[in-house]
């Protein structure tokens, strides 16, 4: 019954998401000057006067670091999304060691600070050094530039009241390490030395291998290795991206296959056959709104992910409700942990049924024939031969390197939508994102060129490339993020719609524990 109800609470996924007709914008600031649709609030787009809380504030730094990981590795949305939990949870321990009844995560109430120690200002400074140390811990290839960030913020990297619990400097110190600690061997083997690994930080130590090779398909249903250009004129072959990661410690399940989908349509079903011919025919037909969409929710080469962009959801929320430090704290602390616990089940789900994805698929089920796509940056629609069909993505990056089911976009979207509902009492979001259309996937072209048929440029293209996506609810937001990954080509359907039920059941079970720990009731789990 429980499963039904959460099925229930999925609406079908729509094509499309809409723009805000009519919006007047500042084009200095971004804001939203006059709109019919009654949005006031731009996504990443704070008022001049905003005045950030040292949390949103840190945020913003580890969104940053986020960011510049991914330039250096490649995106990494299960990593990211594990880092940047342990850096909130970090955050959060070390504050509520100044606050009356909330306990930490890993020590409880033993860095309670006595009631006339319990100052905002040493208290910003306790988080401070608490995301400081964790941030080395899981970016320690920018040091350099951590260090830069934290002296800027007023701080000395090399004040030893660091090592005194009974400082400001002490206690986030103290908080950072016991989470690090925790989280030094949960299985996600950043240390690298997994036996069975290969010496590398992240690298798989399963021995899991692929059953199919590019030209080589024994089993359709399952997963094969997709070519990457290199940015040489050349090809690779990416493996399965942490293929180990359903073996990672969740922060609130108790173990990653708690809420595992249900098996996914089977090879030659005629569900399937649907739904990758949905794909297909979609990818054929996208509007500038519906690319638009596709490209805001995948980002590009600086994605943080999923747990950076609902991050930045819940930034937004911040903003729109005026949080305290308090608020921001907790808001954060959940919405980061419960993306990294959506992507471990997840992962255990994807390498437990480890299907294939639409860019073999459509070639599969139409080898030989000539049917319409997505011909290339600048070029439109047109008739390719089958073998040639492409999400719409750049070649650097066609598809994510991983299994398709269930779907990571949707599972961490309707983990934390759900989680920022509860946290708010109300499903409202209330705001509007000013996206220029094609910016990662198609740069340089006009609308007409994106919206070619044929090899002729659209007629009467779109005035302008400037997109305006409503999200008018919590729920809106995560089905629209799932929808952007069919109409992309990455996904069939049934990755999405289960994905987004997982997400859900993870974040239903989760909230009661984030809320024990802020009521003081919650008991830390060992680290064994």
């Amino acid at each position: 019954m429980r499963r039904l109800l959460l099925l229930l609470s999925v609406t079908p996924l729509l094509f499309g998401p809409a723009p805000v007709h009519g919006a007047e914008i500042a084009k200095d600031t971004g804001q939203i000057l006059s709109s019919p649709a009654g949005y006031a609030l731009v996504h990443r787009m704070p008022d001049d006067d905003f005045e950030p809380t040292v949390a949103y504030q840190w945020l913003d730094i580890l969104l940053e670091a986020s960011g510049r990981d991914a330039v250096r590795f490649n995106p990494r949305p299960t990593i990211l999304s594990r880092t940047m939990a342990i850096v909130l949870t970090s955050m959060y321990d070390a504050w509520a060691a100044y606050d009356d009844v909330a306990v930490g995560t890993r020590l409880g109430d033993q860095l309670r600070q006595p009631p006339e120690a319990r100052k905002k200002a040493d208290q910003e400074v306790a988080i401070a050094w608490a995301a400081y140390r964790s941030l080395l811990f899981v970016y320690p290839d920018e040091a350099d530039w951590i260090r830069e960030q934290f002296r800027e913020k007023g701080h000395d990297p090399d004040d030893e009241a660091a090592s005194d619990p009974s400082t400001p400097q002490g206690v986030g110190s103290a908080a950072a390490s016991a989470v690090i600690e925790f989280r030094r061997r949960d299985g996600a083997n950043q240390m690298g030395d997994e036996k069975g690994g290969d010496g590398t930080p992240y690298a798989d130590y399963t021995g899991y291998e692929p059953v199919n090779a590019p030209g080589k398909i024994v089993d359709p249903m399952r997963w094969t290795p997709i070519p990457f250009a290199d940015g040489k004129g050349g090809k690779f072959w990416p493996g399965y991206l942490t293929a180990q990661w359903g073996r990672v410690r969740p922060f609130a399940l108790e173990s990653p296959e708690q809420f595992r989908s249900p098996p996914p349509p089977k090879w030659g079903s005629p569900q399937l056959e649907r739904e990758i011919e949905e794909a297909r025919r979609v990818n054929a037909e996208l509007t500038l709104e519906q690319k638009t969409l596709v490209e805001l929710m995948r980002e590009g080469p600086r994605s943080t992910g999923q747990s950076g962009h609902w991050l930045q959801f819940a930034q937004d929320v911040s903003r729109r409700d005026g949080h305290d430090l308090d608020q921001d704290i907790k808001l954060f602390f959940s919405v980061g942990n419960v993306v990294m616990d959506a992507f471990v089940a997840c992962w255990e789900g994807k390498r437990h049924y480890d299907t294939g994805r639409p860019y073999w698929w459509v070639r599969i089920e139409h080898e030989g024939e000539e049917i319409e796509g997505w011909a290339g940056p600048g070029k439109g629609v047109t008739t390719i031969a089958a073998e040639e069909w492409q999400p719409y993505s750049p070649d650097l990056f066609p598809t994510p390197p991983f299994p398709g089911y269930p779907s990571g976009h949707a599972t961490a979207s309707g983990a934390a939508a759900r989680t920022l509902e509860l946290f708010t009492g109300s499903d409202r979001y209330g705001t509007v994102a000013v996206q220029e259309a094609g910016a990662v996937t198609e740069p340089g072209y006009d609308a007409a060129a994106m919206q070619a048929r044929d090899g002729k440029p659209a007629e009467d293209p779109s005035a302008t490339k400037e997109v305006h996506l409503v999200f008018p609810t919590f729920t809106k937001a995560a089905e629209m993020a799932a929808e952007s990954r069919l109409l992309g080509g990455y996904h069939i359907r049934s990755d999405n719609e289960e994905g987004l039920i997982l997400g859900r059941r993870v974040a239903m079970y989760a909230w009661p524990k984030y809320q024990a720990y802020f009521n003081g009731t919650a008991k830390p789990e060992p680290a064994g």
